[in-house]
């Protein structure tokens, strides 16, 4: 497959034409269903019809630990399971502190005394390449894997995320042989130079709704600056991180240097997150764990810590805007991946002068969204990871309707098995509701309405969150105003989930620490060093 920029196929940018299209495309499958009250029409025939086969063997369930598949310590195994019917599809090694411990010493052996710190940055460069071109390779498999342990539809991964994780490699490949320092000007006869070194082990703690790209995201740069890692994926989908690391096997890099450990955050992800043998930490998840991971981190060797975390992120639509293209843009940001991201466009914030069409248009859009079996041509939207999540969504619903938010439709899960919700809208909601504050993580549209910029730009900041924005108007002073205003790390303006590799992401305020992606995330993983000679009789200085 060509590196082409794949960003296009995980983002939303619509013009009049495309809006039309893309509804067309992805409002054709299904078949109605009704529900309670009123006729809510939600395309579900794939959730009422036999989960298909996934096309993939499971070849991976144990610890990866310095080139080898072993199993835990303890011997302990745990679950992973299907989202859509809630069996458990395999068995996989349980993870604890000597497991962790284990994963550090083969780590910090293969940068102290192995190969990879010394390879040259074009021989890494060109692993990290091999790597790449056998994640096309099996591109089909990685799909189907993500696609069973997450619930996620396969053709988003096939199509979109794996391009991408093959693409981020790529990247990152580019940069290896691109580090270096500078020399420095300085008073007196003195050369000055700066190193820029990789820090040693780096301890990396993904999640559980972007598997593959997190994975990208945190083993991309650590590896291209000459560091060695400890990954510990989530335990709801062990199953893609322990195949790519095979991959990056195959494609020749040394034993030791990339480490794959499963198991749970309060027993290995806090041993790996407090090991004073690691020397820098790296996590997504949410905000309240986050802050776990940084005392853990401080309190053990002080090691540096990124953390890309929470998000309630504003979706501003302005009283210019195209009303068809901003529903169907603002339906992207919030339900995309069944509503399981970080930076959805999860309060959609609208002109009160075009409140009421988006409203009735927003609502007639979540109902024809089709539901159902995620490995089904055509499906949208999948189940939920699991049933904590599924749980938690339902009481958000419930708990916007107590607060008198409208619901428009949904509110209810779909089917008898699995963790299957429907695509909800809520109208009337204000800002001191749950569901406008919260990180719900769920297919949950809140719909607010604004007066005027001045307003909107306070509502829109006035959250502990800082992650991202979206911003739709055709007016470019309305958007030079609102991106300089809004208080997040990323505002995509008439788009959403715009996601290339050079691109930085990461927020403001209790949303995270750091960058990732970019030229940026490289300096996660090095450290500068100031090295000073002095210079006899030199001809300049």
């Amino acid at each position: 497959m060509a590196t082409r920029r794949i960003s296009s196929l995980l983002s939303r940018s619509l013009s009049a034409s495309s809006a039309s299209a893309s509804a067309s495309l992805l409002l054709s499958q299904g078949r109605n269903h009704s529900r309670g009250r009123s006729i809510y029409h939600f395309s579900t025939a794939a959730v009422l019809e036999e989960p298909i086969t996934p096309p993939v063997q499971i070849a991976y369930t144990q610890h990866l630990i310095d080139g080898k598949f072993v199993d835990s310590a303890s011997g302990k195994k745990f679950p992973t399971c299907d989202p859509r019917t809630g069996e458990e599809i395999a068995h996989v090694a349980e993870g604890d502190a000597e497991d962790i411990n284990r994963a550090v010493s083969a780590a910090r052996k293969a940068f102290d005394e192995g190969p990879w710190p010394k390879m040259s940055a074009y021989e890494r460069s060109r692993v990290l390449l091999r790597f790449a071109d056998l994640v096309e390779k099996h591109s089909h498999d990685l799909a189907a894997l993500e696609t069973w342990d997450n619930g996620k539809p396969y053709e988003q991964a096939l199509k979109a995320e794996v391009p991408m994780l093959a693409r981020l490699f790529h990247y990152y490949a580019g940069w290896a042989d691109k580090i270096h320092g500078l020399t420095v000007p300085a008073d007196g006869n003195y050369h000055v130079q700066t190193l820029h070194e990789p820090i040693g082990v780096a301890g990396q703690i993904i999640p559980w709704n972007f598997p593959l790209l997190m994975f990208a995201w945190k083993v991309g740069p650590a590896l291209a600056c000459g560091n060695t890692i400890v990954l510990k994926s989530a335990e709801q989908t062990p199953l893609t991180a322990l195949y790519a690391a095979n991959l990056f096997h195959e494609a020749g890099l040394p034993p030791g240097v990339l480490n794959v450990v499963s198991g749970y955050g309060p027993t290995a992800g806090a041993a790996l997150a407090s090991h004073m043998d690691v020397d820098k930490l790296a996590f997504t998840g949410s905000t309240d764990t986050g802050k776990i991971v940084l005392e853990l981190a401080a309190k053990s060797n002080l090691k540096p810590v990124t953390l890309e975390l929470g998000g309630k992120s504003p979706f501003i639509v302005c009283e210019d805007a195209n009303i068809d293209n901003a529903v169907e843009l603002a339906h992207f940001a919030l339900f995309f991946n069944q509503g399981q991201c970080c930076c959805a466009g999860s309060r959609t914030y609208v002109h009160e002068r075009v409140y009421d069409e988006f409203i009735q248009k927003a609502k007639a859009r979540a109902l024809k969204r089709v539901v159902g079996d995620p490995f089904k041509s055509g499906v949208e939207q999948g189940p939920q990871i699991d049933s904590k999540q599924f749980q938690k969504i339902l009481r958000y619903i419930k708990s916007g309707i107590e607060s008198n938010a409208t619901l428009e439709c949904g509110g209810e899960r779909l089917g008898s098995k699995g963790y299957f919700i429907q695509p909800t809208v809520f109208s009337d909601v204000k800002d001191d509701m749950l569901i406008a504050q919260d990180e719900i993580f769920g297919p949950v549209q809140s719909i607010l309405k604004f007066k005027n910029l001045e307003d909107v730009i306070k509502r829109a900041n006035a959250t502990r969150y800082g992650l991202a924005a979206g911003v739709f108007t055709k007016s470019l002073d309305t958007a030079n105003t609102l991106t300089r205003a809004l208080r997040a790390g990323t505002v995509w303006v008439n788009c959403f989930d715009v996601f290339d590799a050079a691109i930085p992401f990461g927020g403001y305020k209790m949303s995270g620490i750091g960058r990732e992606k970019g030229i940026y995330s490289l300096n996660n993983y090095l450290q500068v060093k100031a090295v000073i000679t002095p210079l006899k009789n030199p001809a300049w200085l």
